[in-house]
């Protein structure tokens, strides 16, 4: 019988652990994640907060009730959305000078069935705090400026949590690289 080949076994054993402590460590992202959407959950019910002048990357207050003063409105982007009620159309952002102080602020004024930036130039703004992939958070208003129709309330069901998909995938990488070896050391032997 032919010895193990060191080297090759031991890369292939080292690979094989790295993907089960990959797979591991998305369990952890899972519980992780669990814990995040149902405090994500729970914060409608919970009273509104001053509207965080610089945003903590670590500690966002999502979901969260807020206003915001825009004292003027220095530009607007338009993106594809929904309306409350599920018809498709744009959701109109407004990007809020707010003061001296901070980055301002990221305002979802509404929603319309054209791409037109709509005609509002600022004031006092309620609504809900929702992720913004730029600007880490922006404020979706409610109810919507004048002139523009509500959009789609944001939600932490609309936050993924495929962490466990993940895991099982490392999982069946580090078994398919076992079988893998295995039937190559077997064909090795054999001949």
């Amino acid at each position: 019988m032919k010895r193990l080949p060191l080297l090759p076994t031991l890369v292939v054993g080292i690979a094989i652990a790295i993907m089960i402590g990959l797979g591991v460590w998305q369990l952890q992202r899972m519980a992780w994640k669990d814990a995040l959407l149902k405090e994500y959950a729970s914060a409608s019910d919970q009273p509104a907060i001053a509207w965080p002048a610089v945003p903590d990357a670590g500690s966002l207050p999502l979901y969260r009730k807020s206003s915001v003063n825009c004292l003027t409105v220095t530009g607007w982007r338009s993106s594809s959305g929904r309306s409350g009620r599920g018809q498709a159309g744009w959701v109109h952002i407004a990007s809020c000078s707010t003061g001296a102080e901070g980055p301002g602020a990221q305002v979802v004024a509404g929603w319309s069935s054209r791409p037109d930036d709509p005609v509002w130039s600022g004031g006092q703004v309620g609504g809900i705090i929702a992720p913004d992939s730029t600007h880490l958070i922006r404020l979706v208003a409610a109810p919507p400026v004048a002139g523009l129709n509500a959009v789609q309330p944001p939600s932490p069901e609309d936050i993924p949590n495929n962490h466990w998909a993940y895991a099982i995938q490392w999982f069946l990488f580090a078994a398919i690289a076992a079988v893998i070896y295995g039937v190559a050391v077997a064909r090795r032997t054999r001949s």
